[in-house]
């Protein structure tokens, strides 16, 4: 024999690196566009560049790396693409933050090019971190293939793109309004604005007419933009209201003579049925200000200050104004009244302050001629979701899209291809840099801004595979199959990958979304630094392994639902991977055979056609939960299977075979346990890759592939049904589990035997190579089956057990020492009678029926009614045992 024995402890740490180490020397991680084999292919989400894992990742792309595995070992040229994201507003922080803490200096102290070289080492120094955490959960990426999204190609995917959209109408520079983070100081696109419920208030205002014949009233949740406001809009339709159409306002604080104008946009229901427009910082506001073509006067700065159009308050931070505006309006006579008032209120999502709306300079995407076909693409079933619910979101979401702001006021990210002539004023979009004009000749600038982040992101799954250029890769493997990803980046990066598929290769980007829930705590709290709940993926595998984080992760999940993840998951993973480790150990160490091949059909026994049946059943069961892309349901299945069927049962079957050295029996016992083992290894190893490489290289393979992760995923082989002898044996372990519970709740030790009575109509399924199973398993001392056993044994002096395909009797005689248990049950007799006459005297005692709680009395009669009960019962046992 030429395999290594295994350690008599699991200990993942002495192979996990050195099995993954071997697999990547090996190269089985990189496929070939040459192999002839059917494409398969994923691209991986990518992670900031200079991020660390965390559960999240971890549960991202255990997912994944379970269907790579799976596809590859059936024989596709499985390609998962890995790489990274530059994550420019991340990213720019965290090198501002630490050249502020520690140098003392800003990026305008640096200028941009030194800036960014600081940005660039930044990268260098901790960009491998999280790829090296990847390979430590056990990530089979073709590592050989990986981009990211700065590097050469996928930043001249990215100019191709922006070129094109540019010269089709469909990437525009405009003032408009957009989102704004004081706090970074860069606009936002709507995906980049989270929202949440803050408790806030309603001010309701005097706008006074000019002529001083009355006011109106309006109402605003932020009083210090009325500082910008050149209108009060109301309903046409209004009827309170029609006849002021066309007056003129004086604004507050300001002094400034402002318009009642008419528009449709107003909700004469809601509030006082007048509305202050605000182009310059409202959305809705921006859009009625254009079509009345009213003034646009922007108050705040973009660190969130009042500028020199906001008089007075010019300088003040925005919620200083509010505080001011709202003392000089109570002050002046223009404050009706206050209302406490809840709303919606949108935060930067990676900073959490409140972002404003105001207008800016930007560069935008034309979204209208671009969600039609991604929309369809979603409706015509070319592109599903899984499950099919998150469909409405996406659709929803593209229905109601704005244009996309893809400008953001930083440094690090790709810039924007824009040159600016300021001799002749000329915009040129090139593919290339240029320093002069095209038209007049004069030097140029180009645009200072860079693209959002996502701007490259989309791109993904066609920019990582050599496009523009037609490679051998993206005519192999793009469209890519399934894209796994949280439920929460459906709009910022699905959606605009699904488009910019389609808009720029004419294709679908993948065909399946597989749609995951976020990784919660035990107590459902979703994970976070503020919150002191964070698990570090990596500290699990340090002290557990990988598998058993890739198992925790991975058990009980279903498409688009949460997990909890807690330290019983992680224990019972750790657990399962011992008992796994500990029953091939056994396999193993009774092996003498020098390849894994079934014998002949003649040879085998009932159990282990049922084995082979049940195995069979598995590998149908776990290929069609994986197909459906139900990887919970598939480890529960294999989870009971290697537990309960092969390791409880099965080996404990084949013990009384594997005692018996060198007899046919025996090599058809080891042939049977080997060959179940080795494929529930294949089937297990997408979800424990490291586990079941290091069993599987210490069992016989010849004629099988070297690694477990290259050789054939198992597939269902109707050779192996065998549903009449399985049925047998599902018969014996019923009732072998009926006797253990029966024996277990009478408190009989496994070393006391007794005689088996079986009366069944399934005499063969209790044919005499079962009694051994039944003295091993049932503490039986000898076994008698028979149709019944009228006239044979005393029934009433018998343990009666009844199953499905089975009554069985056990000796009472067999099972208690008769004089011993009638000593015992006399005692306790004795013992309970005393207890009786106690509580009786108790309860007739007047004094204390009157002065006791009537809660104490009722107590006693309780324990009275359960005394008798007992004392019954021991008084039948009595006359059962004289019988």
């Amino acid at each position: 024999m030429t395999q290594k024995e295994l350690p008599k402890t699991y200990n993942p740490a002495d192979f996990e690196d050195r099995i993954y180490k071997n697999w990547e020397e090996k190269g089985y991680f990189t496929p070939s566009v040459d192999d002839g084999k059917p494409p398969f292919s994923i691209v991986i989400p990518p992670p900031n560049v200079t991020g660390q894992l965390h559960m999240g990742h971890a549960f991202d792309e255990t997912l994944q790396d379970i269907l790579i595995r799976y596809k590859r070992m059936q024989g596709y040229s499985a390609l998962w693409l890995p790489g990274t994201d530059h994550a420019g507003i991340a990213t720019q922080i965290k090198v501002e933050e630490h050249l502020r803490k520690n140098e003392g200096l800003s990026r305008y102290d640096l200028g941009r090019e030194k800036f960014l070289e600081r940005v660039w080492e930044w990268k260098n120094l901790y960009g491998n971190r999280i790829i090296n955490q990847l390979k430590k959960l056990g990530s089979s990426c073709d590592w050989t293939r990986e981009r990211f999204t700065m590097d050469e190609g996928l930043s001249r995917a990215v100019r191709e793109v922006f070129v094109s959209l540019y010269e089709k109408g469909l990437i525009y520079h405009g003032y408009r309004i957009i989102n704004w983070c004081p706090d970074c100081k860069t606009a936002l696109s709507d995906a980049e604005v989270e929202y949440e419920e803050q408790a806030g208030h309603f001010w309701h205002i005097r706008y006074p007419f000019k002529d001083g014949s009355g006011y109106l009233e309006v109402a605003t949740t932020r009083p210090e933009t009325m500082l910008g406001d050149t209108a009060v809009a109301v309903n046409p339709n209004d009827e309170r209201y029609r006849k002021y159409v066309g007056k003129t306002l004086i604004l507050p604080l300001m002094s400034r003579e402002i318009p009642v104008i008419a528009d449709e946009y107003v909700d004469m229901e809601f509030g006082t049925g007048c509305v202050k427009i605000t182009p310059a910082h409202d959305p809705n506001d921006f859009e009625v200000g254009q079509h009345h073509n009213l003034p646009i006067i922007k108050v705040l700065s973009d660190d969130g200050t009042i500028n020199t159009e906001g008089g007075r308050y010019a300088g003040l931070d925005r919620y200083e104004a509010r505080r001011a505006v709202v003392a000089d309006l109570e002050a002046e006579g223009f404050l009706v009244r206050t209302e406490p008032h809840t709303h919606n209120v949108g935060i930067c999502y990676r900073c959490g302050t409140t972002v404003e709306p105001l207008t800016s300079d930007q560069w935008f995407v034309r979204m209208a001629p671009l969600v039609g076909p991604a929309i369809e693409a979603v409706r015509d079933g070319r592109i599903k979701f899984v499950p099919e619910r998150f469909a409405k979101i996406y659709i929803n979401w593209m229905e109601n899209l704005h244009d996309w702001c893809i400008s953001r006021q930083l440094w690090w990210g790709h810039r924007i291809p824009a040159f600016y002539c300021d001799n002749c004023g000329k915009i040129s979009v090139t593919k290339e840099d240029i320093t002069t004009c095209p038209a007049c000749g004069g030097p140029v600038r180009q645009d200072p801004d860079v693209l959002d982040t996502w701007f490259s992101s989309a791109l993904w799954p066609f920019s990582t595979m050599g496009w523009p250029d037609r490679t051998p890769d993206l005519e192999k493997y793009y469209p890519t199959d399934v894209l796994v990803t949280g439920y929460d980046i459906i709009t910022f990066w699905v959606s605009r990958m699904i488009f910019s598929g389609l808009e720029h290769t004419g294709k679908i980007p993948f065909s399946t979304v597989l749609i995951h829930g976020l990784v919660r705590d035990a107590e459902g709290r979703k994970m976070s630094k503020s919150l002191g709940n964070g698990i570090d993926p990596i500290d699990v595998i340090d002290k557990y392994g990988a598998d058993a984080l890739r198992f925790a992760l991975a058990t009980g999940n279903s498409p688009g639902n949460d997990m909890r993840f807690s330290d019983e998951k992680i224990e019972a993973a750790r657990n399962f991977a011992n008992k796994l480790w500990n029953a091939s150990r056994f396999v193993r160490m009774n092996l003498t055979i020098d390849e894994v091949t079934l014998p002949d059909k003649s040879e085998l026994c009932p159990e282990d056609k049922w084995i082979l049946h049940r195995y069979n059943s598995l590998v149908g069961a776990v290929g069609s939960a994986l197909d459906r892309f139900e990887l919970g349901i598939a480890l529960s299945l294999l989870y009971d299977f290697i537990w309960d069927v092969f390791c409880d049962w099965y080996i404990e079957f084949s013990k009384a075979r594997l005692s018996k050295k060198d007899t046919p029996e025996n090599i058809t016992a080891q042939r049977v346990l080997a060959y179940v083992l080795t494929g529930t290894l294949k089937l297990l190893h997408p979800f424990m890759p490291f586990i079941t490489e290091e069993i599987y290289l210490a069992l016989p393979h010849g004629g099988d592939a070297e690694s477990i992760m290259i050789s054939e995923y198992p597939s269902q082989n109707d050779s192996l049904n065998f549903p009449a002898e399985a049925e047998d044996t599902e018969r014996v372990i019923a009732a072998i589990k009926a006797i253990r519970a029966r024996r277990n709740e009478m408190n009989i030790p496994p070393s006391r035997k007794s005689k088996v009575y079986i009366a069944t109509k399934y005499a063969a399924s209790f044919g005499g190579h079962t009694t051994v199973f039944f003295e091993r398993l049932a503490s039986a001392s000898g076994v008698e089956v028979a149709e019944n056993f009228e006239n044979r044994i005393t029934v009433e002096n018998c343990v009666q057990i009844i199953t499905d395909s089975a009554t069985i009797y056990l000796p009472m005689s067999d099972l208690i020492d008769t004089e011993r248990e009638r000593a015992r049950l006399e005692a306790e007799l004795n013992k309970l009678e005393d207890e009786i006459e106690r509580i009786r005297v108790k309860l007739s005692n007047e004094g204390f029926l009157t002065k006791a709680p009537a809660a104490v009395v009722e107590g006693e009669r309780a324990k009275l009614n359960r005394c008798l009960e007992n004392l019954e019962g021991i008084m039948a046992a009595l006359k059962n045992l004289n019988n």
